[in-house]
C-alpha cells in the first residue's frame, strides 16, 4: 500500500480507535444534550419487534408485508442504535418493510450473547438466519460503519441471501491503518499493534472516556443538532462489548472475501478530514480497498462526516433511492 495513502488512513481512522473506548457515560454533558434533543426516551414511531429469538440482536420492523412491498435491512454501527435510521425509515415510507437491527450490548440493549468475544461476525450469521426464517426474498441491506462490515460479511458468506448491499463509510480492513508504511497489511502483521491498541483502550480511566465522548461525536457528525442521539447511544452501550467489537474490526480483513459477493454493491464514503489529506487520496484508499469486488460503485459524499445520513440526509436519500431503483 502506498505509504502516503496509508499515513492518511491512519490519521483519518484514528478517531474511531478512541470511539471504541467511550463505553461509559459522560453523564452530565450527555444527559443535558439528550434532554435538549428529546432523545432521552426513544420515540415510538409505530414499529414492532420481530418474533425472532437471538442473544446477539433484536429486530425492529416498520411496515407490513404485502403486494409490492419490498424488504430492506438497516444495520447501525459501533455503539449505535436503530434510531440513527429513523430519517431513512421516514423517507422510504410506503412500499417498504424496514428491518432495523439492534445489536445486544449497544445503545441500552442487554449484553446477552455479546458479553465476550467477536460481535460483528456472529451478528452477520444471525441476520442470515433471520432472513431465512422469515422468508425474506433477497432484501436490500444497508450498513453504516461497523454495520457496513456486517453487511459485507453477510453478502460474502451468504451471497444468495442479499439482493443489494450499500456500505456507508467503511473499508473492508480497518486494521490496514496499523501496518508499517510500505508493507502490505495483513491481519497477522497488524495483530501486535491491534493488541497494543486495545490494551491501551481497556486500561484508560473512566475520566478519559468521559473526556473523549463529546469529541468523538463532534468529529463524526458535523451537524450539531444531530449529535445528542448518538451521544446517548454511546453512553448506554456496554464498554466491553464495544471494545471487543472494535478489536474484531481491526483484526478482520474482508478483502479476500469480496469476490464472493454477487449482490450489486455501492459504497458511500466521506473525504478524510485531516491536514495533508486530499479528496483524491481518499478516493485512492477506497479504490484499493475494494479492488477485489468487481462492479462495486464507489461514491464520495462531500461536506459530511462519518454519519452521512445525518449530515447530508437529502444526498443520502437520493443515492439510496437511485441504488434501490436500479
Amino acid at each position: 500500500m502506498d505509504s502516503q495513502i496509508l499515513t492518511g488512513l491512519v490519521a483519518a481512522l484514528g478517531l474511531l480507535a478512541n470511539f471504541a473506548g467511550v463505553g461509559e457515560a459522560s453523564a452530565d454533558e450527555m444527559m443535558e444534550s439528550m434532554r435538549q434533543d428529546g432523545h432521552a426516551q426513544h420515540a415510538d414511531h409505530g414499529h414492532h419487534h420481530a418474533d425472532f429469538a437471538s442473544d446477539r440482536l433484536h429486530v425492529r420492523v416498520d411496515g407490513e408485508a404485502g403486494p409490492g412491498v419490498r424488504d430492506i435491512i438497516l444495520i447501525p454501527g459501533l455503539s449505535s442504535s436503530p434510531e440513527i435510521w429513523q430519517g431513512t425509515v421516514d423517507h422510504l415510507g410506503a412500499g417498504w418493510r424496514v428491518h432495523r437491527i439492534h445489536i445486544q450490548g449497544f445503545a441500552g440493549a442487554p449484553v446477552e450473547g455479546n458479553a465476550e468475544g467477536p460481535v460483528a461476525a456472529p451478528v452477520a450469521e444471525e441476520i442470515a438466519r433471520y432472513i431465512a426464517e422469515n422468508n425474506l426474498d433477497k432484501p436490500a441491506v444497508v450498513g453504516h460503519s461497523m454495520g457496513g462490515t456486517i453487511g459485507l460479511m453477510l453478502a460474502a458468506r451468504h451471497p444468495d441471501a442479499v439482493g443489494k448491499l450499500m456500505v456507508v463509510d467503511m473499508v473492508p480492513f480497518m486494521g490496514a491503518m496499523l501496518a508499517q508504511p510500505g508493507a502490505e497489511p495483513t491481519a497477522e502483521s497488524v495483530a501486535p499493534a491491534v493488541r497494543a491498541m486495545t490494551a491501551q483502550s481497556r486500561a484508560a480511566s473512566d475520566a478519559d472516556y468521559r473526556t473523549r465522548a463529546a469529541a468523538m461525536v463532534t468529529g463524526m457528525i458535523r451537524t450539531e443538532s444531530k449529535r445528542a442521539g448518538p451521544l446517548e447511544d454511546t453512553a448506554t452501550s456496554n464498554r466491553a462489548t464495544s471494545q471487543n467489537a472494535y478489536e474484531e474490526l481491526l483484526s478482520t480483513d474482508l478483502r479476500p472475501e469480496l469476490a464472493r459477493i454477487t449482490a450489486p454493491t455501492e459504497v458511500l464514503y466521506v473525504a478524510f478530514d485531516y491536514p495533508g489529506m486530499t479528496p483524491a487520496m481518499t478516493d485512492g484508499i477506497y479504490r484499493m480497498s475494494f479492488a477485489g469486488l468487481p462492479g462495486v460503485e464507489l461514491k464520495r459524499i462531500d461536506n459530511s462526516a462519518h454519519f452521512i445520513m445525518l449530515d447530508q440526509p437529502a444526498t443520502f436519500y437520493a443515492d439510496l433511492d437511485a441504488f434501490l431503483a436500479e
